[in-house]
């Protein structure tokens, strides 16, 4: 909301820290987004040994086809709204009208990797996490083929030194190279914090017996620690960024935090207030239910209220701030729609030929309407 305007442009005048610091500093959330993203991933992965290069390929398909079919749909509301207000809203958060070619580019989720301007907001985040999950994937499958998979490396071992290889690469060199900022590798140092974060956490509270051969529990631990510090230490001599301290930071709470922190339970005890917290912890399942949905369809949303806004009351605080929580609001209840009617129902390739279809067809109407004007 703080970097579209220009409803934020004029709340700015009274509140210029407060939007400064969402707009500098409120895409920091995506590292967060990232780490956490990185953690599930590798616990899906926990129970596979190794992955056959078919199982892989299906576990991609089924995460594009999750990924794309509410896409697709916020594509054609957003489209159709970019096109409806551009006659009497001329703004720089507008997109130009589609063509053929950005509209197969995003079908496939490479509009950026191909230097092609976004029809929405956000949405390189969707083909970073995209393309990280496949990178994963990828990455557990190769070693079915490294020749020291049949040495003294259990092919668990391996996976874990391979996604720290991946992970010091991307914080020590490709995410020092801002043009690369389009493809997962730059991204995949927080994304790899993540996925060491659920093994880390794994060997740093499981009990196992200790054997002869075994490395004492305490000394796994602290060298797991200071493996950690290590990579971050050189990525910050190398390039501090106030991003990456927040990536370790995320991972190092992931990877230490007790088991019943995972819980309300112990808010209860503390507390005894179970039933702001039970509401509480409702509306946060809700809120991150829809949560994907909201993402996609805020833009569109947001195109709306600000055109309608700019149109009666341009420069007016009041409204504008209104506005400003107008778009919030109408965020959340669309996104529930989308979630409820497009995103929740099995992704199937039917569906993706229906939404497809429909993108298709609002990209052709989008063509027609601004030739008319």
């Amino acid at each position: 909301m703080a970097f579209y305007g220009p409803m934020s442009d004029v709340v700015a005048r009274a509140w210029p820290a407060l939007v400064s610091w969402l707009y500098d500093h409120g895409r920091l959330a995506v590292q967060l987004f990232l780490v956490c993203a990185g953690f599930l991933t590798a616990g899906s992965l926990a129970r596979l040994e190794s992955l056959a290069l078919a199982v892989a390929l299906r576990l991609v398909v089924q995460r594009y086809l999750r990924l794309a079919i509410p896409l697709l749909a916020a594509f054609s509301f957003t489209v159709l709204v970019t096109e409806w207000v551009r006659p009497e809203f001329q703004h720089a958060s507008l997109s130009a009208t589609p063509t053929w070619g950005q509209a197969l580019a995003h079908l496939a989720l490479l509009q950026h990797v191909l230097n092609m301007e976004s029809l929405s907001a956000g949405i390189w985040y969707v083909a970073i996490d995209f393309q990280l999950y496949a990178m994963t994937l990828l990455s557990v499958v190769a070693l079915k083929f490294w020749p020291l998979a049949r040495g003294t490396l259990s092919l668990h071992d391996l996976r874990r030194t391979l996604w720290l290889g991946l992970t010091c690469a991307s914080w020590w060199w490709w995410n020092l190279h801002t043009g690369l900022d389009d493809h997962g590798l730059y991204f995949f140092g927080s994304y790899g914090l993540g996925l060491l974060a659920w093994e880390a956490r794994q060997s740093l509270h499981r009990a196992r017996p200790q054997t002869d051969s075994q490395v004492p529990a305490h000394v796994q631990h602290g060298i797991i620690w200071v493996v950690f510090l290590a990579v971050g230490a050189v990525a910050w001599v190398l390039g501090p960024r106030l991003r990456m301290a927040l990536a370790f930071a995320v991972a190092a709470v992931l990877m230490a935090a007790p088991a019943a922190s995972w819980t309300c339970e112990t808010l209860h005890e503390v507390s005894g207030v179970r039933l702001g917290l039970a509401m509480l912890r409702r509306a946060v399942v809700w809120l991150s239910t829809v949560s994907y949905s909201v993402f996609l369809i805020h833009f569109g949303v947001s195109l709306a209220v600000s055109a309608g806004v700019t149109i009666l009351w341009p420069g007016v605080l009041w409204a504008n701030s209104l506005g400003m929580l107008t778009s919030l609001t109408l965020s959340l209840f669309m996104g529930a729609v989308l979630h409820h009617g497009v995103e929740r129902p099995a992704p199937t390739w039917g569906r993706w030929w229906l939404w497809a279809g429909i993108f298709i067809a609002s990209v052709a109407f989008a063509m027609q309407w601004s030739q008319a004007f």
